[in-house]
């Protein structure tokens, strides 16, 4: 997490070390939030320039490409083009690279890309950067996308859009930036205190540290949060869209959906938001308002569908 003093999420990111030797991090943030997040990484550049002794540098690869190869059949799609290791040119076994790693490989009339395991559906696959090379990277990604589609077959492979992916993200309770967190949510408001690593808590230092340090502590110690995201499956045939006033016993409002849709996976509705916190605990009734009528939610813990990603045999 990219955060704000006030501990304020400006991104969520991956970040990946790609080179042991001499250090260099590859960071693939949200498209919409590109512009702010550059600005933020070159002041913090800048700062430690001043005050280091040895320079660090930020450049936006904006002319690479990125792909994702998501599913059960990933793995196996993409052994079918016989990627082999960069550093080596023996063919890479895919299934020693495990979930969040990274490795350069070079694919056969598409040459060099850099091959993550992982990708925002909650399923296995791969996110793969597609750097511009002797020609335009947009060139290499289509080449790559149509290799993938008439290497694999569309009885194997099809594309899908970002309302597939949503669904699948959805399934596995990730949250979506600008919808379930933004500049205003704290990572323990939405259920994310993970990412806080325990000698991040040890010494406080990191942004936000003041406001979430104490957030994490007990309620008897001055602690806590007002709000927390929580899991809803919704008991009726109608979906609860962005924006849904989640409800008490009483009708009261405690809360507001952020995303919500049909589980293509559950055959059920469900939905994420935030509510008072008291009312987040797992098997909570609640309610939450479609189309001006009140239908019956059940707090969930998520995910909602079991994650699928690769860990080894």
């Amino acid at each position: 997490m990219f955060l704000h003093p006030s501990g304020g999420i400006i991104d969520d990111s991956i970040i990946t070390n790609i080179s042991e030797e001499n250090p260099k991090f590859y960071f693939v943030t949200n498209g919409e939030t590109r512009n702010k997040v550059a600005l933020h990484i070159r002041g913090e550049v800048d700062k430690w320039n001043d005050e280091a002794s040895e320079d660090v540098f930020h450049e936006v690869k904006s002319k690479n490409g990125l792909l994702a190869l998501q599913g059960p059949l990933a793995a196996d799609i993409l052994h079918m083009l016989e990627p082999t290791d960069i550093n080596t040119g023996h063919h890479f076994e895919l299934e020693k690279l495990l979930f969040g790693q990274c490795a350069w490989m070079r694919i056969a009339l598409v040459g060099r890309v850099l091959i993550s395991r992982g990708g925002y559906t909650g399923e296995d696959g791969f996110e793969i950067s597609v750097p511009p090379g002797r020609t335009d990277s947009s060139n290499r990604t289509l080449g790559l996308t149509k290799l993938l589609l008439d290497t694999a077959g569309k009885d194997k492979l099809r594309l899908a859009g970002l309302g597939a992916r949503d669904s699948l993200r959805l399934e596995a309770g990730m949250c979506l930036y600008g919808h379930d967190i933004d500049d205003t949510t704290t990572p323990v408001e939405a259920s994310l205190s993970w990412v806080i690593a325990k000698d991040r808590r040890d010494d406080g230092h990191f942004y936000g540290s003041d406001t979430i340090l104490q957030q994490l502590k007990k309620k008897s110690e001055g602690g806590g949060v007002s709000r927390r995201r929580v899991g809803l499956i919704i008991e009726d045939k109608a979906s609860a869209r962005e924006g849904a006033h989640i409800v008490d016993e009483k009708g009261e409002k405690i809360g507001v959906v952020t995303s919500g849709g049909p589980s293509p996976t559950l055959g059920k509705n469900i939905a994420m938001g935030y509510v008072k916190d008291g009312m987040h605990k797992s098997g909570t009734e609640l309610g939450v308002v479609v189309r001006k009528k009140t239908r019956k939610a059940v707090v969930t813990k998520m995910p909602f569908v079991q994650p699928k990603y690769w860990k080894g045999s």
